[in-house]
C-alpha cells in the first residue's frame, strides 16, 4: 500500500514538472521607447555627457562640496529612502524563501475525558474514560512552482526592490542639485546685498551734495526731496535682501538636517562657470536619470504581477508530509509510536473564476499605467535638459549686452551729475533716472550670472548626475 502512495506522489512531480514546461507567464523585454528629438534642436552624436562627471570634480567651491557632503550624510529624505531599500530587500528574501519548504515542530500533551452516558455503551461494559495523549512531530510543506507564480513574485520583488534603489539615487540628486542651487541663490544675494549697499552710501552723499548746490542756487527744494526719497526708496530694499538671505540659510540647513543657522560661503566672484557642456545623446537618459530607472523598473514590477494574476487561473501543488511519535504514557514514548503521513495534492478553487479575472483585469490596467508613467518620465527628463540648456545659452547671450548696459549707464549718471552741477541743460529727475537704472542693471547682472550657474547644476541634475 505504501508502495502504491509512493507512486502516486512520484506522478505528481512528474506532472509537476510537466506542466511548468507549459508556464503561463510571459518573459519580460524592456519596453521601445523613441528618444530622438528629446532635446529640442539639439542634433547630439557625441556620448559624452557631464552626467557621469563626480559631483566633487563638477563643483570647485570646497565650501559648497562640504555642504553637499553633510547633506548626502544627514539629509533626513535620503535616510528614509535608504530605509526603503532595506524595506524591499527583505520583500525580495521573503520572496526567494518562498521556493524552500516550511518546516515547523510540535510538542503536545492532552488530557481528555469522556462521558459515559455518551458513549453509548452497553450496561456492564467498563471503559476508562480519562485518557492522556503525548505527541512530538515535525511537518514539511512545499508548493511547486509549476505555472510561474512562486518566480514572477521573486522577478516582482526583485524590480521593487530595484526600482526603491533608484528611488534612492533620485532624492540624491535632487538633494544635490537642491543644495547647490540654494548656495548659489545665497551668493547671489549676498552680492546684490553688497551692491544695494554701496547704491545707498552713494545716495546718502547725493542727499548732501543735492542740499549743497540748493544753496547755490543750482536746483531748486524739489531736487532735495527727490534725492532723499530715492535714498529711502534704497534703503527700504536692504531689510527685504537680509530677509531673504536669511530664509535661505534656513532653506539649505533643512536641506542638511540641522537647526536653522549662519552657512559658510564663498563669494559669488569666486565662482568658475564651465564654458562647454556636454550631454551625449538622449537614449542615454535611459541609463543616467534614476527616476526614468525607477519607471522603467515600476513597469517590470507591474508585468510580473500581471503574469502572477494570470497563475490564479490554475491549480497549485502542494506536498505536505508529517512525522513524529504519539503516545498515551510517557515511560513507553518512544515504542511503537512512530506515526508518518506524506500528502500531494492539486488544489483548483472552483468559485473564484470571477475574483481571478477582476485580479488580472486590474494587474493589466496598472501595467498600462505603469508604461505611460515610464514614457511621460522620459518626457519630463527631455523637457528638464531641453530648458536646462537653453537657460544656460540665454544667460551666455545676456551677460555681453550686460556688461554693455551698465558701462553705459555708469557714464550716464556720471554725465548727468556733472550736467547738474555746471550746466542748466538737466535737472535731477534726469540723474535719478539714471541712478535707477544703473542699480536695476547691476542688480540684474548678479541675476543673469546666478541664472547661468544654476542652470549648469540643473542641467547636470537633468542628465542623470550626481549618484555615480
Amino acid at each position: 500500500m505504501t508502495h502504491k502512495y509512493n507512486k502516486q506522489v512520484f506522478a505528481l512531480l512528474v506532472a509537476a514538472t510537466f506542466f511548468s514546461a507549459c508556464s503561463v507567464t510571459k518573459t519580460y523585454d524592456t519596453p521601445q521607447v523613441k528618444t530622438d528629438g528629446l532635446y529640442r534642436g539639439q542634433n547630439v552624436t557625441d556620448s559624452a555627457t557631464m552626467a557621469s562627471q563626480p559631483w566633487q570634480t563638477l563643483f570647485t567651491d570646497e565650501k559648497l562640496k562640504v555642504l553637499i557632503q553633510k547633506g548626502l550624510d544627514q539629509n533626513v529624505n535620503l535616510k528614509n529612502a535608504i530605509q526603503n531599500i532595506l524595506q524591499a530587500q527583505a520583500s525580495l528574501q521573503q520572496a526567494k524563501l518562498a521556493f524552500l519548504p516550511t518546516l515547523s515542530a510540535d510538542a503536545n500533551a492532552t488530557r481528555s475525558k469522556q462521558s459515559s452516558a455518551g458513549l453509548n455503551f452497553p450496561p456492564g461494559i467498563n471503559i476508562n474514560t480519562l485518557t492522556n495523549t503525548y505527541k512530538l512531530s515535525m511537518s514539511t510543506s512545499w508548493e511547486a512552482d509549476i505555472w510561474g507564480k512562486l518566480s514572477s513574485s521573486k522577478r516582482a520583488a526583485l524590480a521593487k526592490y530595484l526600482e526603491t534603489d533608484a528611488a534612492k539615487k533620485a532624492v540624491q540628486t535632487q538633494l544635490i542639485a537642491d543644495i547647490a542651487n540654494n548656495y548659489y541663490g545665497l551668493l547671489a544675494l549676498d552680492q546684490q546685498l553688497a551692491i544695494t549697499q554701496k547704491t545707498l552710501e552713494s545716495r546718502i552723499a547725493n542727499v548732501e551734495t543735492m542740499k549743497a548746490l540748493k544753496e547755490g542756487a543750482v536746483v531748486n527744494g524739489a531736487a532735495v526731496v527727490q534725492s532723499e526719497a530715492s535714498r529711502y526708496a534704497t534703503e527700504v530694499s536692504i531689510p527685504d535682501l537680509k530677509r531673504s538671505i536669511r530664509e535661505t540659510e534656513n532653506a539649505i540647513s533643512i536641506l542638511l538636517a540641522e537647526n536653522p543657522g549662519s552657512i559658510d560661503r564663498s563669494t559669488m566672484e569666486a565662482q568658475a562657470v564651465p564654458s562647454a557642456l556636454a550631454t551625449g545623446v538622449p537614449a542615454q537618459l535611459l541609463q543616467n536619470r534614476p527616476d526614468v530607472q525607477q519607471a522603467e523598473l515600476a513597469f517590470r514590477g507591474a508585468f510580473e504581477n500581471t503574469n502572477l494574476a494570470r497563475t490564479y487561473f490554475y491549480p497549485s501543488l502542494t506536498l505536505t508530509a508529517s512525522a513524529g511519535f504519539s503516545n498515551l504514557t510517557l515511560k513507553d514514548f518512544f515504542d511503537h509510536s512512530v506515526f508518518y503521513n506524506l500528502v500531494g495534492g492539486l488544489t483548483q478553487p472552483i468559485f473564484n473564476q470571477g475574483l481571478n479575472k477582476a485580479r488580472l483585469k486590474t494587474a493589466q490596467s496598472l501595467q498600462i499605467q505603469a508604461l505611460n508613467n515610464f514614457q511621460q518620465s522620459l518626457l519630463v527628463a527631455g523637457q528638464e535638459v531641453s530648458n536646462a540648456l537653453y537657460a544656460y545659452q540665454t544667460a551666455v547671450e545676456k551677460e555681453d549686452s550686460r556688461i554693455k548696459q551698465v558701462a553705459a549707464l555708469v557714464k550716464a549718471v556720471d554725465y548727468t551729475q556733472d550736467l547738474l552741477r555746471f550746466s542748466s541743460a538737466t535737472n535731477y529727475t534726469d540723474v535719478l533716472t539714471s541712478e535707477q537704472s544703473l542699480l536695476a542693471a547691476q542688480l540684474s547682472g548678479v541675476s543673469d550670472h546666478l541664472q547661468k550657474m544654476q542652470a549648469v547644476v540643473n542641467l547636470y541634475r537633468a542628465l542623470g548626475g550626481g549618484w555615480k
